[in-house]
């Protein structure tokens, strides 16, 4: 890593950690003194009880005042992070922060939905529309209110110098870009390390699900791609950063993270396997983790036929992991490839025509203007491909380059899907609302409280047509390669109530074989294995169990790779304690194992550039080892167990030596940082969270942190820094006792509100450190005894 971007990334991450003590703002808050809001459009009033833990109970006599009722309340506990969400979507972050941000407002906008906006709000229900507007118009009567209130207005918006803007509709159902699609950017990885280390080269990058060999699309150049032919992509789909108070580009190790390492957990049991003889259902998204408030809000909506609690991203309406006191569901990341990059040929001398099926077509170029505080507003151009957004034009080789996703399609706004089956009271009806769901690509766990369980697929997927195209480099945009149509749920295989007992996801990958492929980059599964390893051994699990297999730390990585080490001996003394050391490890990566901090620091930072080395060119091994990649540690344990296919004649031999050429400078590196001693070492000395405030404080830690990218409790770091600064982990778990809802658990750090004022700002972080939950309530009783406060909000 360059000195100045490891200098970047420590200011922006380790130093903002290691000297912020832990903050737990408990004196103002941002209420009303009277608990009492006066809320234009509401037909009757609405009660709201906030619990101990921050979770709001909203209980409303329609359900349109009940989504009205919700976007008040998430704007209230929410409103800084809502609105930049919704400014950096729509592009319209010029118009508060100036010129500097233009760029990144053109480059959102070229992903917005342009579509048939009936087809779109059609895809989420029949009453997708209402719910929208009634939530706007939530957020916009709390915006309203402190425009009457300025006291009480969030310290972000005093700093930066604007107001929170109103809502549209429309706007949450745009946005596209804060979604997930898969492998973009492994396309142009791919491409890159092929041209540098031939065409195996591959396979080195990731282990492919099913067996499959990537084939060059005829035309295509893999060594003509310019090194910043996505730079308009990641900016469109980058998240609002801030260091020291300005907005900061995300640095490339934290995208690459954020990208590539974001899944989930999600698995169900059923009655026959509990303590209860009733089901439980667990989740445990995993995203990028850096930031107060985190990306998930807890809320709990009550209202004639509807009764549903759990947790969404703040600026969508209802709930996507919850329950409705019928059904539970909980969803992980479906690895279905929604997204291509395209290369043409331009018209030599008229940049707007490209080659398309023997003849020049024409872009299509939308104009607009972005406003800008303090100036005139700028001219953006927009240019179109009939398959996306052109994101880079080289006009001197004459090339473009466009992107093609499934979100140029009606209902891929992410996880907003979830409205479909909130009502639903049986798998059968869970089923047929999820057939709507297109994006992300999610597996949806489901139990009910009749006893069933189940699983099923959810996404949009294009069918791809064309010699050498299989998604996983990028294609010529010259009609040889295209999407001919879409698989969807009704496409996919499904579960209900399996033999085991047991439905589990982790990202991995879940299809029969002989299923067409919906991609072929998939997380390693030693999740997955984990989890079925735990649950298979249990005959009467409980959420305590749930709760404990949710924070569980061993890695089956670890337990894959160091038999290897086994019979192997060195006369050299550093060599000789690492081996001693590492022989004696379970594979349990907790805060106080040195064996951890040992085994991580060696595959991460030593073994696995070395092993790319001794497999690929020099310049190869550079490019697939740098700190902006995610490293697939599957292609390092195949190669351990097949040598001689990996590393050729002698092979056992090479893989030996180096394991053994390796271990001492882990060991060294190590004990820079920790001391020369192993006894002192500790896991959670080596590895730290840092919830970051965006304008620099109050943070939240730093907390010691176990677990490691290969564990159920995943923690995913950036291993360039020392400490470890970790990056992407679950901050929202939840393990429901399906049936006896008020037994359920779960836990959101560093909080429910993102005001630095609220009790409720970082007053479950500790919880979440140390692997603890509360209760996740749900009856009116429960809820009472357990209410901190309570709010009115009436019909003005």
């Amino acid at each position: 890593m360059k000195v100045e971007m490891r200098a970047r990334i420590k200011i922006l991450l380790a130093a903002a950690a290691l000297s912020a003590p832990m903050v737990v703002p408990m004196s103002a808050t941002a209420e009303s003194p009277e608990n009492s809001y006066a809320v234009p459009g509401l037909e009757k009033p609405v009660s709201m009880t906030v619990d101990t833990w921050g979770v709001p109970h909203i209980s409303a006599s329609s359900t349109g005042d009940l989504f009205q009722a919700q976007g008040f309340s998430a704007a209230r506990d929410r409103l800084f992070q809502m609105d930049t969400w919704r400014r950096s979507g729509l592009g319209e972050l010029s118009a508060v922060l100036g010129p500097r941000h233009v760029e990144q407002d053109r480059a959102a906008r070229l992903f917005l939905y342009r579509g048939d906006m009936d087809k779109e709000w059609a895809s989420y229900g029949p009453r997708a529309k209402e719910v929208a507007t009634r939530f706007a118009a939530g957020v916009n009567a709390y915006v309203d209110w402190l425009e009457k209130n300025p006291d009480s207005m969030p310290e972000e918006f005093r700093k930066l110098g604007y107001k929170p803007a109103h809502w549209k509709p429309q706007d949450l159902v745009r946005i596209r870009a804060h979604g997930l699609v898969s492998n973009l950017t492994k396309e142009v990885t791919r491409a890159k390390l092929m041209c540098l280390g031939g065409p195996d080269a591959s396979r080195y990058l990731s282990k492919l699900e099913p067996k499959h060999k990537p084939e060059v699309p005829d035309g295509l150049d893999l060594c003509a791609l310019p090194d910043d032919v996505l730079d308009t992509y990641k900016l469109a789909t980058a998240p609002v950063s801030f260091a020291n108070g300005k907005m900061a580009k995300e640095p490339e190790e934290v995208r690459a993270l954020r990208e590539h390492a974001s899944g989930s957990n999600a698995w169900a049991v059923s009655p026959e396997r509990t303590s209860t003889g009733r089901p439980i259902l667990a989740g445990d998204p995993h995203r990028v983790n850096t930031s107060v408030p985190a990306n998930r809000y807890i809320t709990h909506l009550s209202a004639p036929g509807l009764n549903i609690i759990g947790a969404g991203e703040p600026w969508n309406p209802g709930v996507s992991m919850g329950h409705n006191g019928n059904v539970s569901f909980g969803l992980t990341n479906l690895a279905a490839d929604q997204s291509d990059l395209y290369v043409y040929d331009l018209k030599p001398g008229d940049p707007t025509k490209y080659r398309y099926r023997g003849r020049w077509a024409s872009m299509k170029t939308v104009e607009e203007d972005i406003p800008v505080a303090g100036g005139e507003a700028r001219k953006a151009s927009l240019p179109f491909t009939r398959h996306g957004p052109v994101v880079k034009m080289d006009q001197a080789k004459n090339k473009a380059y466009a992107v093609r996703t499934v979100w140029t399609q009606p209902g891929t706004s992410a996880y907003l899907g979830s409205l479909n089956f909130q009502k639903a009271k049986n798998f059968d009806a869970f089923s047929e609302a999820a057939r709507e769901w297109k994006a992300p690509g999610s597996n949806l766990v489901y139990a009910d409280k009749k006893g069933d369980i189940g699983w099923v697929p959810g996404a949009l997927a294009p069918k791809r047509e064309g010699k050498g195209y299989d998604g996983l480099l990028p294609v010529p945009g010259d009609g040889r390669h295209e999407w001919t149509g879409f698989s969807n749920s009704d496409d996919f295989p499904s579960k209900l109530n399996p033999k085991t007992g047991l439905v589990s996801s982790a990202n991995e990958y879940n299809f029969p074989r002989g299923e067409e492929a919906l991609g072929y980059e998939w997380a390693e599964r030693y999740r997955k294995d984990r989890i079925d390893e735990v649950l298979s051994k249990q005959s009467g699990t409980s959420v305590k169990d749930t709760t404990d297999l949710q924070n569980d730390v061993k890695s089956l990585a670890a337990t894959e790779i160091l038999p290897y080490l086994k019979g192997l001996e060195s006369s050299d003394p550093t060599t000789k304690k690492a081996l001693d050391l590492l022989r004696g490890y379970d594979g349990v990566a907790s805060k106080d194992s040195a064996e951890a901090v040992l085994f991580e620091t060696w595959i991460t930072n030593v073994l696995y550039p070395a092993w790319a080395r001794a497999m690929l060119p020099k310049e190869a091994a550079q490019y697939l080892t740098q700190g902006k990649l995610m490293q697939d540690f599957r292609v390092v344990t195949d190669s351990f167990a097949e040598p001689e296919e990996w590393f050729g004649e002698g092979g056992a031999q090479a893989r030996d030596k180096l394991i053994l050429d390796t271990l001492p400078t882990a060991y060294d590196e190590v004990s820079r940082f920790l001391g020369p001693d192993p006894g002192k070492w500790s896991w959670g000395a080596a590895q730290i969270h840092v919830f970051r405030h965006p304008l620099g404080g109050p943070n939240v830690g730093p907390t010691p942190m176990d677990g490691t990218y290969h564990t159920v409790r995943v923690s995913t770091y950036l291993p360039s820094l020392f400490p470890r600064v970790q990056i992407v982990g679950p901050t929202f778990k939840m393990a429901l006792d399906v049936g006896s809802w008020d037994n359920s658990r779960a836990i959101n750090a560093p909080g429910q509100s993102g005001d630095e004022r609220s009790p409720h700002y970082a007053d479950l972080a500790a919880k979440w450190g140390a692997g603890e939950y509360f209760p996740l309530l749900y009856s009116k009783a429960a809820i009472e005894r357990n209410a901190e406060t309570r709010i009115t909000l009436d019909p003005a």
